[in-house]
Protein backbone atom coordinates (compact mmCIF):
# COMPACT_ATOMS: atom_id res chain seq x y z
CA UNK A 1 0.00 0.00 0.00
CA UNK A 2 1.21 3.84 -0.38
CA UNK A 3 1.25 4.28 3.23
CA UNK A 4 2.79 8.08 3.70
CA UNK A 5 6.53 8.77 3.62
CA UNK A 6 9.18 7.23 5.92
CA UNK A 7 13.25 8.62 5.12
CA UNK A 8 13.83 9.38 1.69
CA UNK A 9 16.69 7.17 2.17
CA UNK A 10 16.82 3.46 3.72
CA UNK A 11 14.92 2.17 0.73
CA UNK A 12 14.46 -1.84 0.89
CA UNK A 13 16.61 -3.71 -0.59
CA UNK A 14 16.05 -4.85 -4.16
CA UNK A 15 14.85 -8.48 -4.76
CA UNK A 16 14.93 -8.79 -8.52
CA UNK A 17 17.29 -6.66 -10.59
CA UNK A 18 17.24 -8.67 -13.41
CA UNK A 19 16.24 -5.83 -15.64
CA UNK A 20 19.07 -3.53 -14.22
CA UNK A 21 21.55 -6.30 -15.14
CA UNK A 22 20.05 -6.38 -18.41
CA UNK A 23 20.25 -2.83 -18.78
CA UNK A 24 23.98 -2.85 -17.99
CA UNK A 25 25.20 -5.63 -20.18
CA UNK A 26 25.63 -8.40 -17.57
CA UNK A 27 23.90 -11.70 -18.12
CA UNK A 28 20.74 -12.68 -16.67
CA UNK A 29 19.00 -16.05 -16.27
CA UNK A 30 16.01 -14.62 -17.89
CA UNK A 31 15.14 -11.79 -20.32
CA UNK A 32 13.60 -9.18 -18.23
CA UNK A 33 9.92 -7.00 -19.53
CA UNK A 34 7.78 -3.77 -18.93
CA UNK A 35 5.54 -2.71 -21.09
CA UNK A 36 5.33 0.99 -21.49
CA UNK A 37 2.07 2.16 -20.19
CA UNK A 38 1.58 -0.74 -18.47
CA UNK A 39 0.24 1.74 -15.81
CA UNK A 40 -3.03 2.18 -18.20
CA UNK A 41 -6.33 2.43 -19.04
CA UNK A 42 -6.71 -1.23 -20.08
CA UNK A 43 -6.80 -2.13 -16.45
CA UNK A 44 -10.38 -2.10 -14.75
CA UNK A 45 -8.65 -0.86 -11.62
CA UNK A 46 -6.93 2.47 -13.26
CA UNK A 47 -9.59 3.00 -14.59
CA UNK A 48 -11.43 2.77 -11.16
CA UNK A 49 -8.78 4.61 -9.33
CA UNK A 50 -8.93 7.63 -12.02
CA UNK A 51 -12.09 8.34 -12.50
CA UNK A 52 -13.06 10.60 -9.89
CA UNK A 53 -10.43 13.05 -10.67
CA UNK A 54 -8.57 15.15 -13.00
CA UNK A 55 -5.56 14.02 -15.19
CA UNK A 56 -3.41 16.39 -13.94
CA UNK A 57 -4.52 16.46 -10.91
CA UNK A 58 -3.94 12.69 -10.37
CA UNK A 59 -0.42 13.32 -11.32
CA UNK A 60 -0.05 15.80 -8.67
CA UNK A 61 -1.35 13.39 -6.28
CA UNK A 62 1.82 11.31 -4.64
CA UNK A 63 -0.73 8.69 -3.40
CA UNK A 64 -2.44 7.81 -6.34
CA UNK A 65 0.81 7.98 -8.43
CA UNK A 66 1.87 4.80 -6.69
CA UNK A 67 -1.10 2.97 -6.37
CA UNK A 68 -1.30 3.70 -10.75
CA UNK A 69 2.26 2.85 -10.55
CA UNK A 70 1.72 -0.44 -8.51
CA UNK A 71 -1.28 -2.37 -9.90
CA UNK A 72 -0.24 -3.72 -13.18
CA UNK A 73 2.70 -5.62 -10.54
CA UNK A 74 -0.44 -6.94 -8.50
CA UNK A 75 -1.05 -8.83 -11.87
CA UNK A 76 1.80 -9.41 -13.79
CA UNK A 77 5.29 -10.49 -12.79
CA UNK A 78 6.85 -7.44 -14.33
CA UNK A 79 10.45 -6.75 -13.56
CA UNK A 80 10.18 -3.03 -13.75
CA UNK A 81 7.69 -0.21 -12.55
CA UNK A 82 7.85 2.98 -14.24
CA UNK A 83 6.43 5.68 -11.88
CA UNK A 84 2.70 7.01 -13.11
CA UNK A 85 3.23 10.43 -14.31
CA UNK A 86 3.40 12.62 -17.99
CA UNK A 87 5.81 13.85 -19.98
CA UNK A 88 3.74 17.12 -20.12
CA UNK A 89 4.31 17.60 -16.30
CA UNK A 90 7.49 19.50 -17.86
CA UNK A 91 5.94 22.38 -20.03
CA UNK A 92 3.82 22.65 -17.06
CA UNK A 93 6.86 23.57 -14.99
CA UNK A 94 7.73 26.62 -17.72
CA UNK A 95 4.38 27.81 -17.03
CA UNK A 96 2.00 26.76 -19.62
CA UNK A 97 -1.28 25.15 -19.32
CA UNK A 98 -2.31 21.59 -20.38
CA UNK A 99 -5.63 20.59 -19.97
CA UNK A 100 -6.64 16.86 -20.45
CA UNK A 101 -9.38 16.46 -22.51
CA UNK A 102 -11.41 12.95 -22.69
CA UNK A 103 -11.80 11.46 -26.23
CA UNK A 104 -9.18 14.40 -26.84
CA UNK A 105 -5.92 14.11 -25.69
CA UNK A 106 -4.18 16.93 -23.73
CA UNK A 107 -4.71 20.74 -25.19
CA UNK A 108 -2.33 23.71 -24.59
CA UNK A 109 -4.94 26.73 -23.41
CA UNK A 110 -2.45 28.78 -24.81
CA UNK A 111 0.35 27.16 -27.43
CA UNK A 112 4.10 28.89 -28.45
CA UNK A 113 2.68 31.17 -31.82
CA UNK A 114 5.47 33.66 -32.34
CA UNK A 115 9.05 33.85 -31.28
CA UNK A 116 8.14 36.49 -28.58
CA UNK A 117 5.82 33.81 -26.41
CA UNK A 118 9.39 32.36 -25.71
CA UNK A 119 9.50 35.26 -23.05
CA UNK A 120 6.16 34.13 -21.56
CA UNK A 121 8.32 30.42 -20.12
CA UNK A 122 9.81 30.28 -17.01
CA UNK A 123 13.32 31.17 -18.25
CA UNK A 124 14.88 29.50 -14.44
CA UNK A 125 12.50 26.59 -13.41
CA UNK A 126 13.15 25.13 -9.95
CA UNK A 127 12.23 21.59 -10.07
CA UNK A 128 11.47 20.73 -6.60
CA UNK A 129 8.68 23.70 -6.57
CA UNK A 130 7.33 22.98 -9.89
CA UNK A 131 7.83 19.22 -9.74
CA UNK A 132 8.60 17.99 -6.13
CA UNK A 133 5.31 16.05 -6.29
CA UNK A 134 6.88 14.12 -9.01
CA UNK A 135 9.72 13.44 -6.58
CA UNK A 136 7.15 12.54 -3.54
CA UNK A 137 5.52 9.88 -5.56
CA UNK A 138 8.95 8.35 -6.97
CA UNK A 139 10.24 8.30 -3.02
CA UNK A 140 6.88 6.37 -1.89
CA UNK A 141 6.57 4.29 -4.72
CA UNK A 142 10.36 2.74 -4.45
CA UNK A 143 9.07 2.44 -0.75
CA UNK A 144 5.90 0.99 -1.10
CA UNK A 145 7.70 -1.39 -4.17
CA UNK A 146 9.27 -2.97 -1.18
CA UNK A 147 12.28 -3.98 -3.53
CA UNK A 148 10.23 -6.08 -5.62
CA UNK A 149 11.60 -4.49 -8.78
CA UNK A 150 13.32 -1.59 -9.92
CA UNK A 151 11.42 1.39 -10.58
CA UNK A 152 11.66 3.75 -13.70
CA UNK A 153 11.58 7.45 -13.76
CA UNK A 154 11.14 9.15 -17.42
CA UNK A 155 11.06 12.33 -19.31
CA UNK A 156 9.92 13.79 -22.57
CA UNK A 157 12.77 14.88 -24.75
CA UNK A 158 13.09 18.07 -25.64
CA UNK A 159 11.85 18.27 -29.41
CA UNK A 160 8.54 15.76 -28.57
CA UNK A 161 7.99 18.50 -25.99
CA UNK A 162 8.16 21.94 -28.21
CA UNK A 163 6.11 20.16 -30.78
CA UNK A 164 3.43 19.81 -28.35
CA UNK A 165 3.96 23.20 -26.73
CA UNK A 166 3.79 24.26 -30.15
CA UNK A 167 0.88 22.59 -32.13
CA UNK A 168 -0.89 23.15 -28.71
CA UNK A 169 -2.18 19.06 -28.74
CA UNK A 170 -1.24 15.80 -30.73
CA UNK A 171 -0.67 16.68 -34.80
CA UNK A 172 -0.31 14.06 -37.93
CA UNK A 173 2.19 16.22 -39.26
CA UNK A 174 3.73 18.69 -36.77
CA UNK A 175 3.55 21.07 -39.45
CA UNK A 176 3.52 23.84 -36.78
CA UNK A 177 6.63 22.92 -34.66
CA UNK A 178 8.31 22.16 -38.11
CA UNK A 179 8.11 25.54 -39.55
CA UNK A 180 9.64 26.80 -36.53
CA UNK A 181 13.01 24.26 -36.95
CA UNK A 182 12.87 25.61 -40.64
CA UNK A 183 11.69 29.38 -40.31
CA UNK A 184 13.16 30.17 -36.66
CA UNK A 185 15.94 28.05 -35.96
CA UNK A 186 17.70 30.12 -33.53
CA UNK A 187 14.45 30.40 -31.35
CA UNK A 188 13.89 26.73 -31.98
CA UNK A 189 17.25 25.85 -30.16
CA UNK A 190 16.67 28.59 -27.41
CA UNK A 191 13.52 26.50 -26.31
CA UNK A 192 15.36 23.28 -26.87
CA UNK A 193 18.02 24.39 -24.86
CA UNK A 194 15.52 26.04 -21.80
CA UNK A 195 14.13 22.82 -22.14
CA UNK A 196 16.83 20.20 -22.27
CA UNK A 197 18.41 22.45 -18.81
CA UNK A 198 14.84 21.60 -17.37
CA UNK A 199 15.02 17.94 -18.09
CA UNK A 200 18.53 17.21 -16.88
CA UNK A 201 17.87 19.03 -13.52
CA UNK A 202 14.24 16.63 -13.24
CA UNK A 203 15.87 13.27 -14.31
CA UNK A 204 18.84 13.86 -11.54
CA UNK A 205 16.01 15.44 -9.40
CA UNK A 206 14.12 11.88 -10.16
CA UNK A 207 16.98 9.87 -8.88
CA UNK A 208 17.49 11.57 -5.48
CA UNK A 209 14.04 10.84 -4.98
CA UNK A 210 14.91 7.04 -6.18
CA UNK A 211 14.73 6.32 -9.63
CA UNK A 212 17.17 3.42 -10.38
CA UNK A 213 16.57 3.45 -14.21
CA UNK A 214 15.43 6.50 -16.48
CA UNK A 215 14.20 6.60 -19.90
CA UNK A 216 14.01 9.49 -22.12
CA UNK A 217 11.32 10.02 -24.60
CA UNK A 218 11.56 11.22 -27.85
CA UNK A 219 8.49 10.06 -29.36
CA UNK A 220 7.36 12.37 -31.95
CA UNK A 221 11.10 11.65 -33.78
CA UNK A 222 9.44 9.97 -36.29
CA UNK A 223 8.31 13.68 -38.20
CA UNK A 224 11.73 14.60 -38.30
CA UNK A 225 14.54 13.41 -41.41
CA UNK A 226 17.85 12.86 -40.61
CA UNK A 227 19.45 16.14 -40.94
CA UNK A 228 16.17 17.61 -38.15
CA UNK A 229 17.45 14.88 -36.26
CA UNK A 230 20.77 15.98 -36.47
CA UNK A 231 20.16 19.60 -35.32
CA UNK A 232 17.45 19.91 -33.62
CA UNK A 233 16.88 16.33 -31.46
CA UNK A 234 20.08 14.52 -31.31
CA UNK A 235 22.44 17.00 -29.86
CA UNK A 236 19.92 17.68 -26.80
CA UNK A 237 19.27 13.91 -26.13
CA UNK A 238 23.56 13.73 -25.87
CA UNK A 239 23.80 16.21 -23.87
CA UNK A 240 21.08 15.44 -21.66
CA UNK A 241 22.75 11.96 -21.20
CA UNK A 242 26.38 13.62 -20.38
CA UNK A 243 25.10 16.07 -18.24
CA UNK A 244 22.56 13.86 -16.05
CA UNK A 245 25.35 11.78 -15.75
CA UNK A 246 27.65 14.38 -14.14
CA UNK A 247 25.62 15.50 -12.18
CA UNK A 248 25.24 12.33 -10.81
CA UNK A 249 28.58 12.71 -9.84
CA UNK A 250 28.69 15.27 -8.87
CA UNK A 251 25.56 14.89 -6.07
CA UNK A 252 27.18 11.67 -5.58
CA UNK A 253 24.45 9.61 -6.14
CA UNK A 254 24.31 6.42 -8.19
CA UNK A 255 24.76 6.48 -11.53
CA UNK A 256 21.11 4.27 -13.10
CA UNK A 257 21.16 3.25 -16.48
CA UNK A 258 19.62 5.54 -19.01
CA UNK A 259 17.46 4.06 -21.69
CA UNK A 260 16.49 6.94 -25.22
CA UNK A 261 13.16 5.29 -26.88
CA UNK A 262 12.94 7.17 -30.15
CA UNK A 263 10.04 6.03 -32.24
CA UNK A 264 10.32 5.87 -35.59
CA UNK A 265 13.79 7.19 -35.78
CA UNK A 266 15.46 4.11 -37.80
CA UNK A 267 17.76 6.53 -39.48
CA UNK A 268 19.76 7.40 -36.25
CA UNK A 269 19.64 4.53 -34.48
CA UNK A 270 24.04 4.44 -35.03
CA UNK A 271 23.81 7.90 -33.79
CA UNK A 272 21.36 6.90 -30.82
CA UNK A 273 23.76 4.14 -29.60
CA UNK A 274 26.75 6.43 -29.38
CA UNK A 275 24.58 8.91 -27.55
CA UNK A 276 25.67 7.93 -23.89
CA UNK A 277 22.70 5.67 -23.02
CA UNK A 278 22.98 2.17 -21.65
CA UNK A 279 19.57 0.99 -23.38
CA UNK A 280 18.49 1.92 -26.72
CA UNK A 281 14.47 1.09 -27.21
CA UNK A 282 13.32 0.66 -30.23
CA UNK A 283 9.68 0.40 -31.81
CA UNK A 284 7.68 -2.25 -34.10
CA UNK A 285 8.77 -1.20 -37.48
CA UNK A 286 12.66 -1.96 -37.21
CA UNK A 287 14.04 -6.20 -37.64
CA UNK A 288 15.64 -6.73 -34.38
CA UNK A 289 19.05 -8.17 -36.28
CA UNK A 290 19.03 -5.09 -38.20
CA UNK A 291 18.93 -3.02 -35.35
CA UNK A 292 21.66 -5.44 -33.27
CA UNK A 293 23.96 -4.44 -36.75
CA UNK A 294 23.51 -0.99 -36.46
CA UNK A 295 23.89 -0.57 -32.65
CA UNK A 296 27.02 -3.23 -32.21
CA UNK A 297 27.30 -5.07 -29.10
CA UNK A 298 27.75 -2.65 -26.12
CA UNK A 299 24.72 -1.28 -25.82
CA UNK A 300 21.38 -3.16 -24.69
CA UNK A 301 17.81 -3.14 -26.58
CA UNK A 302 14.69 -2.50 -25.53
CA UNK A 303 11.08 -3.35 -27.47
CA UNK A 304 9.91 -3.83 -30.30
CA UNK A 305 6.93 -6.47 -30.00
CA UNK A 306 3.95 -4.78 -31.69
CA UNK A 307 1.59 -3.33 -29.15
CA UNK A 308 -1.17 -4.62 -31.69
CA UNK A 309 0.07 -8.50 -31.67
CA UNK A 310 -1.62 -8.19 -28.29
CA UNK A 311 -5.29 -8.61 -29.69
CA UNK A 312 -4.19 -12.16 -31.07
CA UNK A 313 -4.50 -15.33 -29.35
CA UNK A 314 -2.85 -16.00 -26.16
CA UNK A 315 -1.08 -18.67 -28.46
CA UNK A 316 -0.08 -16.48 -31.08
CA UNK A 317 1.50 -13.75 -28.71
CA UNK A 318 3.53 -16.84 -27.55
CA UNK A 319 5.08 -17.85 -30.76
CA UNK A 320 5.59 -14.33 -31.80
CA UNK A 321 7.76 -13.51 -28.48
CA UNK A 322 9.63 -16.68 -29.22
CA UNK A 323 10.60 -15.30 -32.52
CA UNK A 324 11.50 -11.72 -31.24
CA UNK A 325 13.56 -13.82 -28.45
CA UNK A 326 15.26 -15.72 -31.15
CA UNK A 327 15.63 -12.43 -33.15
CA UNK A 328 17.22 -10.43 -30.16
CA UNK A 329 18.89 -13.04 -28.37
CA UNK A 330 18.18 -13.52 -25.00
CA UNK A 331 21.40 -11.37 -23.35
CA UNK A 332 21.76 -7.23 -23.56
CA UNK A 333 17.73 -7.33 -24.32
CA UNK A 334 14.70 -6.04 -22.42
CA UNK A 335 11.56 -7.38 -23.98
CA UNK A 336 9.00 -4.87 -24.31
CA UNK A 337 6.50 -3.64 -26.58
CA UNK A 338 7.28 -1.26 -29.45
CA UNK A 339 5.16 1.60 -27.90
CA UNK A 340 2.58 1.64 -25.58
CA UNK A 341 -0.52 -0.53 -24.25
CA UNK A 342 -3.65 0.50 -25.81
CA UNK A 343 -6.58 0.74 -23.30
CA UNK A 344 -8.90 -1.63 -25.23
CA UNK A 345 -6.60 -4.36 -24.53
CA UNK A 346 -7.13 -7.65 -22.84
CA UNK A 347 -5.19 -7.59 -19.40
CA UNK A 348 -4.97 -11.70 -19.86
CA UNK A 349 -3.06 -10.52 -22.94
CA UNK A 350 -0.62 -8.48 -21.29
CA UNK A 351 0.22 -11.94 -18.84
CA UNK A 352 0.25 -13.94 -21.38
CA UNK A 353 3.15 -11.43 -23.18
CA UNK A 354 5.20 -11.40 -19.69
CA UNK A 355 4.55 -14.86 -19.25
CA UNK A 356 6.32 -16.04 -23.03
CA UNK A 357 8.80 -14.02 -22.37
CA UNK A 358 10.19 -15.52 -18.68
CA UNK A 359 9.40 -19.16 -20.23
CA UNK A 360 11.35 -18.86 -23.48
CA UNK A 361 14.41 -16.46 -22.68
CA UNK A 362 14.68 -19.35 -19.74
CA UNK A 363 14.41 -22.15 -22.31
CA UNK A 364 16.34 -20.52 -24.53
CA UNK A 365 18.93 -19.93 -22.16
CA UNK A 366 18.77 -23.65 -20.98
CA UNK A 367 19.49 -25.32 -24.52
Amino acid sequence: TCSLLRSPKGFPKLKNDTFLRAARGEDTEYTPVWCMRQAGRYLPEFRETRASQDFFATCQTPKLCCELTLQPLRRFPLDAAIIFSDILVVPQALGMEVVMVPGKGPIFTEPLKEVEDLLKLRQKVDVTTELGYVFQAITLTRHSLEGKVPLIGFSGAPWTLMSYMIEGGGSTTMAKAKSWLYRHPEASHQLLRLLANVIIDYLVGQVAAGAQALQLFESHAGHLGPELFQDFALPYIRDIAQAVKSKLKEEALPLVPMIIFAKDAHYALRDLAHAGYEVVGLDWTIRPQEARAQVGKDVTLQGNLDPCALYAPKEKIGELVKKMLESFGTQRYIANLGHGLYPDMNPEHVGAFVEAVHAHSRHINKH
